[in-house]
């Protein structure tokens, strides 16, 4: 395994002191924002994890490594390159195998952070089961790694163009427990709130930590989400983003846009009936999720 792992020289020492790391994807610095915005917002999230006392390895993948954390040169790759894969659990292999460069979904993430032993990770939303996924099917493969992989994901929720409910339901089925960070209430991402509870709300850092570490040493496989809402002075109105995602959704279907060509689809849409405010919320509930991740990170 050795082989297809490279470490920077600062998470490889903080690993081996044991001291907190935090694992970060890479597919919102080559997906996610524009250039220079992105690589702008990576370097400000690694900076906010080093300033509360955890060490930022950004996980991407190059030259045939995945790389568990990157040097500013290779951030700068990530946000500026094209033709860079977006890598899951599925597509690993393949781009590793030809030496392409593939940025790590939250799934990809996941992997990587485990197979580097780093037990939490700072995203901005999970994915989850899309709207009418009765139908389509569509299910993102970030809930089969919530269910199997020993990785804490901190998030502002599930994106809220997904269909919430069913999200939380598949988590349920599979066992892996939804903690409201400082909440008894499952945020929507843009919105602090949803029609939703969570499983077990959990004020204290350390209390997430104790909980994280009861868990694995059960020997209970399997990931956690650690649900912390954005930020209230950047939240976004419930209802007001609900009529957007709808009117958003519906112009997807009009356009037949399908497949993985629906979410990049809507979240454009939304930023644009929201006059930009949805990417301001974006960059703010990044921010306090890695904050966060910071303080539990063990």
């Amino acid at each position: 395994m050795k082989q297809y792992l490279a470490y920077t020289d600062e998470v490889s020492k903080a690993l081996s002191e044991n001291r907190p790391v935090v694992a970060l994807e890479s597919t919102i610095i080559s997906h996610g924002l524009p250039y220079p915005e992105n690589v702008e917002m990576a370097k400000k999230v690694e900076k906010i994890i080093r300033d509360h006392g955890a060490v930022p390895a950004t996980i991407g993948i190059m030259d045939g490594k995945v790389k568990i954390g990157l040097t500013e040169d290779e951030l700068e790759q990530f946000a500026t390159s094209e033709n860079v894969h977006k890598v899951s659990r599925r597509d690993f292999a393949h781009v590793i195998a030809q030496k392409e460069m593939g940025a790590t979904t939250v799934a990809g993430t996941m992997i990587a952070a485990e197979l580097a032993g780093i037990k939490v990770f700072a995203t901005g939303g999970i994915g989850g089961v899309h709207r009418e996924g009765e139908v389509t099917w569509d299910v993102s493969a970030d809930l089969q790694e919530l269910a199997q992989t020993n990785v804490a994901v901190v998030c502002a929720g599930a994106k809220s163009i997904l269909d919430i409910g069913r999200t939380l339901e598949y988590l349920e089925t599979h066992g892996v427990p939804v903690i409201g960070y400082q909440t008894d209430t499952f945020p929507s991402f843009y919105s602090r709130e949803s029609q939703f509870g969570v499983d077990y709300q959990i004020d204290q850092p350390e209390d997430v930590v104790k909980m994280l570490q009861t868990k694995w040493e059960l020997g209970l496989n399997g990931g956690a989400v650690v649900a912390n809402p954005v930020p209230e002075e950047s939240a976004l109105d419930f209802n007001e983003m609900e009529t957007i995602i709808q009117e958003a959704l519906q112009q997807a279907k009009e356009q037949n846009i399908t497949g993985k060509d629906v979410t990049p689809f809507i979240l454009s849409k939304v930023k644009t009936l929201t006059e930009g405010k949805s990417l301001e919320t974006n960059l703010a509930l990044v921010y306090h999720n890695a904050e966060v991740a910071a303080k539990i990170a063990f």
